[in-house]
């Protein structure tokens, strides 16, 4: 009997052992639910979509346009330009991320008045979620932008943009929802951002007295919990201004020749949205003086001061700051110890005029084509590396023509391809010699005051002409003056007070563009939208030893007109139904 008593025994115990064996364990998921009582849990439904952001390292697109090569067979931006974009194969799509990120931020926003945002402090819940929606409407903005920007266009006679979801998909969803029209994805962003600007302070700061609350919370809370919500310690978050920087940078987008012919948006109204920026560090009086470049010594204190959150002067919003020298590995020359990826091109090297200001085409400029880095604007030297260029912590001297060092034109795997490195965006005080490596502090802004700068004068150009000021106080030629003299030019300069015309105009204003944000991800999207040439191959220099050089060709871009608009993702085109854009 006892005998019998132990097996039994023994069997429960292996029975139940293997019962718990083959169950499957507890998942560790959390309800949506639980979000309701842990604010730190609904936090992170908003934070979603920060993390999401596009920008959070530079792109180097410009690889797929006329400023710039790689010599990396295999970048993507490389391959898209020479004849492999496409609905499959897409490095420019925002389609999954940006969605992804609007499914949180319509998630957060529909549960968000539930959330017991705080549980002490007069009212501190209400200011927290006000807080929240404010980020997650202006995100969800940012988001609608980047997707119009990227998979905006035509079908038919009709401009389409994306589908416009405001409520979070659940399985119960119809998710064959077709395409809205690129106005109506427009008038969503304008009233996102307005309901943003409406819970949001212009910027997070402390204030020191109640008469400093805003006048929706005066005479309800304190200034501590006023400050615990929307004190500095909160800076680099989604703010009313950066709400407008958005807004006008969507306008621009709304504005352009790709685009204006879908929507109600005229260059009036994208002027008075970038001057509604402008205005608010005093218009033309605040272009920062440093604006044109990072690190510089002089920057020194600037840089010290991002840890607690405080930006430079030309910075309106950016990214964490974080210690590196990725880029510098990157597109370093091979001397250095670097790996040279971003090749500047001829096309970009001959767009900078000279140091008076004439493009180097025009007579007047004193262009010696024998000797053609001689009195150039100093934005040359400052963004790309020469031959005879000083570069790195030791002030090296870079080499670029045949047969001189590893530097030298198609030397080896990692030398340039166009006769140019680019310099522009890297820390100098950085080495990675692998004996000697250190790291630096690097940033890398989301929006710079410079693009609003010039996102102003290109449509005050448009609207009303090179003086024309609307009901602003500076023209679309104070503008460009203004970032010329900080280049260098001295003002005025003869060929700015020549230009009369719109067209001649919007010539000058392309090219400041083109030149001031090189390298940082804007040249492909601006020839789209402004439908100019996508086809024009990227030129070199090849410099031979006696000093006489010649120009070439060294990539050709393939490109159809119908490629001015992005393609959606083949698969989601498969699954759901979408039209997609013409031509793909």
């Amino acid at each position: 009997m006892k005998r019998k008593l132990i097996f039994i025994m023994v069997s429960v115990i292996i029975l139940s052992g293997c019962k718990k064996i083959l169950s499957p364990a507890d998942e560790n998921i959390r309800d949506l639910s639980e979000i309701y009582n842990d604010a730190a849990f609904a936090e992170g439904l908003l934070l979603n979509g920060y993390v999401r952001l596009p920008g959070g390292s530079y792109s180097f697109n410009d690889v797929a346009t006329d400023n710039a090569v790689s010599n990396d067979p295999n970048n993507t931006y490389r391959l898209m330009a020479t004849g492999k974009w496409s609905a499959l194969n897409n490095p420019m799509d925002q389609w999954t991320t940006a969605f992804a990120a609007i499914q949180y931020l319509n998630l957060i926003l529909a549960e968000t008045d539930k959330v017991h945002w705080a549980t002490t402090g007069q009212y501190t819940k209400e200011m927290f979620n006000d807080r929240t929606k404010g980020e997650a409407f202006g995100l969800r903005a940012l988001f609608m932008y980047h997707l119009l920007q990227a998979h905006g266009g035509w079908v038919g006679g009709s401009l389409l943009g994306v589908p416009i979801l405001t409520a979070p998909q659940d399985s119960k969803s119809d998710f064959r929802t077709p395409r809205n029209t690129f106005e109506e994805c427009v008038q969503q962003i304008y009233k996102d951002l307005d309901l943003a600007e409406s819970y949001l302070p212009v910027d997070f700061e402390n204030i020191a007295s109640t008469s400093q609350i805003s006048a929706k919370y005066a005479g309800k809370t304190t200034v501590a919990d006023y400050n615990r919500v929307f004190g500095a310690y909160n800076r680099q978050r989604m703010t009313g201004r950066i709400i407008k920087g958005i807004r006008a940078k969507v306008s621009l987008l709304a504005a352009s020749p790709a685009f204006n012919k879908g929507t109600t948006v005229t260059w009036a109204k994208a002027a008075d949205h970038a001057a509604g920026v402008l205005d608010l560090i005093g218009g033309v009086s605040g272009i920062a003086s440093n604006g044109n470049f990072w690190y510089a010594s002089s920057n020194a204190g600037e840089i010290n001061g991002l840890a607690s959150g405080v930006n430079p002067k030309e910075m309106l919003w950016r990214m964490n700051v974080g210690d590196g020298n990725n880029l510098e590995k990157d597109n370093y020359p091979p001397t250095l110890y670097g790996s040279g990826r971003v090749n500047p091109t001829q096309n970009l090297v001959d767009a900078f005029p000279m140091a008076n200001g004439y493009p180097i085409t025009d007579p007047n400029s004193n262009y010696d084509k024998n000797n053609p880095n001689k009195n150039r604007d100093p934005r040359l030297a400052l963004y790309i590396v020469l031959n005879g260029s000083k570069e790195g912590p030791q002030g090296n001297t870079i080499y670029t023509r045949t047969g001189s060092t590893d530097d030298g034109l198609n030397a080896i795997s990692t030398s340039t391809r166009t006769g140019y490195y680019m310099r522009k965006l890297l820390r100098e005080d950085v080495n990675v010699d692998p004996a000697n490596t250190n790291t630096q502090k690097h940033y890398i802004p989301y929006i710079r005051y410079t693009e609003l700068y010039l996102a102003y004068a290109e449509a005050a150009n448009e609207a009303w002409g090179p003086d024309g000021r609307g009901s602003h106080s500076y023209s679309a030629r104070d503008i460009i003056s203004a970032i010329r003299k900080r280049a260098g030019i001295t003002q005025p300069d003869s060929y700015l007070q020549s230009i009369s015309s719109t067209d001649d105009m919007r010539k000058v204003i392309h090219n400041e563009r083109r030149l001031e944000l090189c390298f940082e991800g804007f040249r492909f999207w601006d020839l789209r939208r402004w439908k100019e040439n996508l086809t024009e191959s990227a030129k070199g220099v090849t410099i031979h030893a006696d000093g006489s050089f010649v120009v070439a060709p060294v990539e050709n871009r393939q490109y159809s007109d119908f490629m001015f608009y992005g393609p959606l993702p083949y698969n989601e085109v498969q699954k759901w139904g979408l039209l997609q854009n013409a031509g793909w």
